[in-house]
């Protein structure tokens, strides 16, 4: 519980190390905090440190289906790790495509459930970042007549939507 009683403290400090990643990188844009993502580590308890990047023309912090900005993520969290010692989750968002991202991703498995519903044949979506995955995942958890799972490895990975099998009894 510790950890997350750091939580403004993290969040200072990951600002820091992002602004000045920004600033070697030559990109203004302005840091600001986020609450739109959050993150439950093993005990049940929820909680993240979320920064938005904000400026004009940052496509290239974002990259190709966001690849750009989860590597940078990962950058931040490594040294969050090093200078720290916390294992806080540092979430990274860019003019706030991840959230679009989100949305968008929650639409398209709504209506590919239906089709998959419609055809009873599986269907296998393109390849997606874990995150990604798990947003499809969790849109389709409760859903009455359809079933997920994640097939292929590394960059290959992507999530297949099933009919569920009907019992006839």
């Amino acid at each position: 519980m510790e950890i997350f009683n750091r939580q403004s403290e993290v969040y200072g400090e990951a600002k820091k190390v992002l602004e000045k990643l920004l600033e070697l990188m030559e990109l203004p844009a302005t840091v600001i905090p986020s609450d739109e993502f959050t993150a439950t580590d093993d005990e049940g308890n929820t909680s993240s440190v979320g920064l938005n990047i904000e400026g004009e023309d940052l496509g290239i912090l974002i990259g190709r289906r966001g690849q750009t900005m989860v590597s940078l993520q990962h950058i931040v969290r490594l040294i969050m790790a090093h200078k720290m010692d916390v294992k806080m989750p540092i979430v990274l968002d860019v003019e706030g495509y991840k959230q679009r991202r989100c949305e968008g991703l929650r639409i398209l498995a709504d209506r590919l459930a239906a089709q998959v519903k419609s055809r009873q044949s599986p269907f296998a979506m393109e390849p997606m970042t874990a995150f990604e995955r798990r947003i499809v995942h969790l849109a389709l958890a409760s859903h009455p007549d359809v079933y997920t799972e994640s097939t292929g490895v590394g960059d290959g990975r992507k999530v297949v939507i099933s009919p569920k099998k009907v019992n006839s009894y």
